[in-house]
């Protein structure tokens, strides 16, 4: 495959594997900058179907559909891990795809991506892998209570994890693992200060540019809320840049990658690896010079980097299904410091399905949060 180092607007096509959000707000940066935008997905009409120039409707381990998106594209990306990684390797083989399939692997196997941090050296919190109800009673003794079980593959948005508190919940176990023939990784529940997340920025030549540092609050183990800068003291910052940076350069990332972290009194753990837009990095549209989007794109088109800087403090709020009507009717009462980011989702409206988000630029972060907390939109 002959990379192309320097690829400008005029009449270069990017290619996007997934239709979602993140794929939607990847083509609107993308078409701002005068690049057309071909994308493919499942849904007819999908959220990036709407924004881009054309949709392949086609399931996302389709190879023979993903060659005939390669073949339109100059460049081709994945908007989020869901893809199928064999389909990535197929493509990445024949035509440029700098984002590559082996951060991809990594990321959607958590046993994988916590065994390869480890042996890298970086901080992750104590697990094992288990995959039936005797494994799992083994490795509670070793880690002990509270512990979390989390799927190895698949799980997001608090989907597939259980936590056990103490041995009545592990009379459980049996129907846990009759529902699901995947693997399943067992790790202590940590006493947490806050999460945070890092966004970095990596080029194939190993530049880098990384974001603020973002506190993240979650409800049900989804996101709720970003608070950018994050609430930590410096020296975390710090140490949470600093390790980002790392890990981007250890697996030769291109394109973004985002790490989770958990504040645990002044050490830092990894919790998740994201190459790829990430939910608490939607502020970057409002609140910085230049998104994690458009960043996305200046990686992998061998572009110089835009200012990461943060032009005001803000606070992302994720709208989900069950809050989308009370915040349409509320648009006309919102502040001109509130920017409201609706993703074009059509069909059923669960309820905790993702259906867009809002952010606020505020100098006050501690009353915006507090003003978010007792609004009837997400009460």
């Amino acid at each position: 495959m002959k990379v192309k180092k320097v690829l400008l607007p005029n009449g270069t096509v990017i290619g996007i594997l997934g239709g979602g959000q993140l794929g939607r707000m990847i083509a609107f940066e993308a078409k701002k900058m005068g690049y057309d935008v071909i994308c493919m997905d499942p849904t007819p009409n999908s959220p990036c179907g709407q924004v881009a120039d054309e949709q392949i409707v086609a399931e996302l381990n389709d190879v023979k559909a993903a060659v005939q998106l390669a073949e339109k594209a100059d460049v081709v990306v994945y908007e989020f891990e869901n893809i199928d990684a064999n389909l990535v390797e197929e493509i990445e083989n024949k035509y440029y795809l700098p984002q590559g399939s082996k951060i991809l692997k990594i990321s959607q196997d958590r046993f994988n991506e916590k065994q390869q941090l480890r042996q890298r050296g970086f901080p992750v919190a104590p697990f094992y892998v288990v995959e039936n109800a005797a494994e799992l009673k083994s490795a509670v003794a070793g880690i002990g209570y509270p512990c979390v079980l989390k799927t190895v593959r698949g799980g997001y948005d608090g989907k597939g994890q259980y936590v056990f508190t103490g041995g009545e919940h592990l009379k459980e176990v049996d129907d846990i693992f009759k529902q699901s023939n995947t693997k399943f990784v067992l790790e202590k529940y940590l006493n947490l200060n806050s999460e945070i997340s890092v966004i970095v920025a990596r080029k194939e030549n190993g530049e880098m540019v990384s974001y603020p540092v973002v506190e993240n609050i979650h409800r049900e183990n989804i996101l709720h809320m970003s608070i950018v800068p994050a609430r930590v003291s410096e020296e975390i910052q710090f140490k949470a840049v600093k390790i980002a940076k790392e890990i981007a350069d250890e697996f030769k990332v291109v394109g973004l990658l985002v790490v989770e972290f958990f504040v645990v009194d002044d050490h830092v753990i990894v919790n998740e690896l994201a190459p790829r837009p990430h939910n608490s990095g939607h502020y970057t549209l409002d609140a910085c010079y230049v998104s994690q989007f458009e960043q996305l794109i200046r990686a992998v088109c061998n572009l110089p980097f835009g200012s990461t800087d943060l032009l005001t403090p803000a606070v992302m709020v994720n709208i989900l299904g069950k809050h989308l009507t009370k915040l349409l009717d509320k648009i006309p009462t919102f502040k001109p410091d509130v920017k409201v980011h609706i993703y074009g989702k059509r069909g059923k409206i669960a309820e905790k399905r993702k259906m867009g988000h809002l952010t606020i630029m505020t100098a006050d972060v501690a009353q915006t949060v507090a003003d978010i907390e007792k609004s009837e939109i997400w009460s």
